[in-house]
């Protein structure tokens, strides 16, 4: 670590976002403890899991997953309630490398072309910062080296979804998105990335409109967190 790393550790001690205790200099936003805690649901490895039957019926997917169970009370739910609210723009990227790094050797990623990280419309992205989504993406791609790609843009804005029933939310997320130059990755296989997958509508909104778009592409979707 360097100097001023130490010196600002020693000014501005760093925590953990989950339980508090302070960090070693190695160690990065969660400590090791929270972090083997967090449980997985390991639907990589699980066909026709809980997440990808949440989609069957709408469009084509190669598979689907969520890799954390998410829940209020869940340390993923404070993490990324810190990353998105809270400004930690680090926060993001770590649990991304933190995702890639245990889906790697398990060949979910294996046939992967690019990632597509859903998208952020432009006055939302201005008043936060930036996009969390496109943090977590970059983070996966550090250890993968698989490439983000920004086709996926959003058109319009829309409210927030966490109080809406299911019906509210499909109409609140009709036409938000639009694939800029299709041919790019027609015939490619792409990761469609989100934060959180509740009822999977912002996800399936992102999917259709990849699939309409570019119907030769394979389509697999990935959140940190989902709700069981």
């Amino acid at each position: 670590m360097k100097l001023h790393d130490l010196v600002s550790d020693f000014i501005f001690p760093r925590y953990c976002h989950v339980c508090g205790v302070k960090l070693a200099a190695e160690q990065r936003y969660v400590c090791p403890s929270c972090l083997s805690k967090m449980p997985r649901t390991h639907f990589h490895r699980t066909p026709d899991n809980a997440m990808e039957r949440r989609f069957m019926g709408l469009f084509p997917y190669r598979q689907a997953s969520g890799h954390f169970f998410y829940s209020r009370d869940a340390a993923i739910a404070t993490l990324i309630h810190d990353l998105k609210y809270h400004r930690f723009r680090g926060l993001a990227r770590y649990l991304g490398e933190v995702v890639g790094t245990e889906l790697f050797p398990t060949g979910f990623l294996s046939d992967i072309d690019l990632i597509l990280p859903i998208p952020m419309h432009f006055f939302k992205q201005a008043r936060r910062g930036y996009n969390q989504t496109v943090e977590i993406a970059r983070g996966i791609s550090a250890v993968t080296d698989l490439p983000v790609a920004s086709n996926l843009r959003a058109v319009r804005g829309h409210r927030t979804q966490t109080l809406l029933s299911l019906e509210e939310r499909v109409k609140n997320t009709q036409g938000i998105f639009r694939l800029h130059n299709p041919d790019e990755i027609d015939g490619k296989n792409v990761l469609i990335l989100d934060d959180v997958c509740t009822t999977g509508t912002t996800l399936a909104t992102a999917a259709m409109t990849v699939h309409h778009a570019a119907p030769n592409t394979g389509i697999t979707l990935l959140t940190l967190g989902v709700t069981f």
